[in-house]
């Protein structure tokens, strides 16, 4: 049963949604007699080492939906990867406050955190529930259909590129638009997503699935800006030749590293630069621009998923609800797709997410052109939600003879 003290985290980083899933979460935990406090840990497993918490069973119905939607982490995130032993220092912290049930709002790492906790918890013989909850704009838990944030993440993406490509039809030239995903392409190949026209952009789209070539590269920008007399370019951060080496590294001097020792990727906005700089270098195009979407696609007010935005709360609720009537003592929760669509959830095994990277299947990439499948498509479009935004065209055919010249 879901009874005593109740304490949940948010980890990694913020979507546009993860708010929904910790108020689904705290709304449905409260509504069990046998609780007494849901607390929230400030800035994720950092804030519990700390004991830095907020009694959320004290905040109003009203301001609860508020945060709900508004993006980004309410309680505040880390990138903290706790190791055995930092996870020994939470589970004294969870003791000592007498913590029965721990949500954690996160990715892989998360879920991870939490099977080294459920473990701890079973040697100790200490009555503690581990539920992960799961977010990420990367898509890329596996078990998941789709993973909540990912949706709207998307949305924003399919739709910026939509108006990326106007821009560029507009005014021809070449475009680079580098999104995030350091192993899993879903982000990137969701910049097709609002695609109405053959001749629409992003003509091009290079995912870390794929093996990068930059000689390739360059042909295929070259070839098409020949034919159109512009290119729009999709291209992910996680980018990398044959050997895996990642394309940043073997064009920057200088690079970034991250908290985990992570080759920093989009941050900097080094790779848009450098690619644009060896099209113009080895292609002679002067109008060569480039993007880094960085942290905007990650939380975007006002481009959320409706279907994002329900999924992401149900996440939430259902974590409460496997929490005190599931036989299971710890697990994940995880999205299924059912018929053309609808999802279904389960509580999976933690085992069977934690530290674990889903990628795209091959069946949604064409490689051959450098773009996503028909059947990427059809996976896509109900995760983006209703009433997207289109951009359409003059009819070009109404054109009106010329009098002063013949050409």
């Amino acid at each position: 049963m879901l009874k005593g003290k109740v304490l949940i985290a948010q980890g990694g980083g913020p979507t546009a949604v993860i708010n929904q899933s910790l108020v689904g979460a705290v709304l449905e935990a409260r509504n069990f007699a046998g609780v007494e406090h849901v607390y929230g840990a400030r800035h994720g497993v950092s804030g519990i080492i700390n004991e830095d918490f907020l009694d959320l069973s004290r905040e109003t119905l009203e301001n609860l939906e508020a945060v709900a939607d508004t993006p980004c982490s309410a309680l505040g995130s880390t990138r903290d990867k706790p190791d055995v032993k930092y996870c020994k220092d939470i589970f004294k912290v969870l003791q000592a406050h007498d913590i029965g049930t721990f949500f954690y709002i996160g990715g892989n790492d998360s879920s991870d955190t939490l099977r080294i906790l459920s473990e701890e918890a079973v040697k100790a013989k200490y009555a503690l529930r581990c539920i992960h909850i799961p977010k990420t704009i990367d898509n890329d838990l596996t078990v998941n259909d789709h993973t909540p944030g990912f949706p709207s993440a998307a949305r924003f993406v399919a739709s910026a590129f939509a108006g990326i490509n106007q821009d560029n039809a507009a005014l021809k030239g070449v475009y680079v638009g580098v999104v995030m995903g350091r192993h899993a392409g879903f982000l990137t190949a969701a910049a097709a997503g609002a695609k109405l026209y053959s001749d629409d952009g992003p003509h091009l789209i290079y995912l870390p699935e794929s093996t990068f070539d930059m000689t390739a590269f360059v042909k295929d920008v070259k070839r098409i800006y020949d034919k159109l007399g512009r290119c729009v370019i999709a291209v992910s951060e996680g980018i990398h030749d044959a050997k895996g080496t990642p394309i940043i590294t073997k064009l920057a001097k200088d690079v970034e590293r991250d908290a985990h020792g992570n080759i920093q990727l989009s941050g900097t906005g080094a790779l848009a630069d450098l690619l644009c700089d060896q099209i113009k270098e080895k292609t002679g195009i002067t109008r060569v621009r480039g993007d880094t979407f960085g942290y905007l696609q990650r939380s975007f007010l006002g481009c959320v998923s409706d279907v994002d935005r329900i999924e992401a709360r149900e996440v939430g609720r259902k974590a409460a609800l496997f929490a005190n009537y599931s036989d299971r003592a710890h697990g994940t929760v995880t999205i299924h797709r059912v018929g053309d669509y609808a999802v279904e959830y389960k509580l999976s095994q933690l085992k069977d997410v934690a530290g674990k990277t889903k990628v795209m299947h091959k069946s949604f990439i064409n490689r051959e052109a450098n773009g996503v499948t028909a059947k990427f498509m059809d996976y896509l479009a109900p995760l983006l939600g209703s009433n997207m935004p289109v951009a359409s065209r003059l009819d070009m055919s109404n054109g009106v003879p010329k009098i002063l010249t013949k050409k």
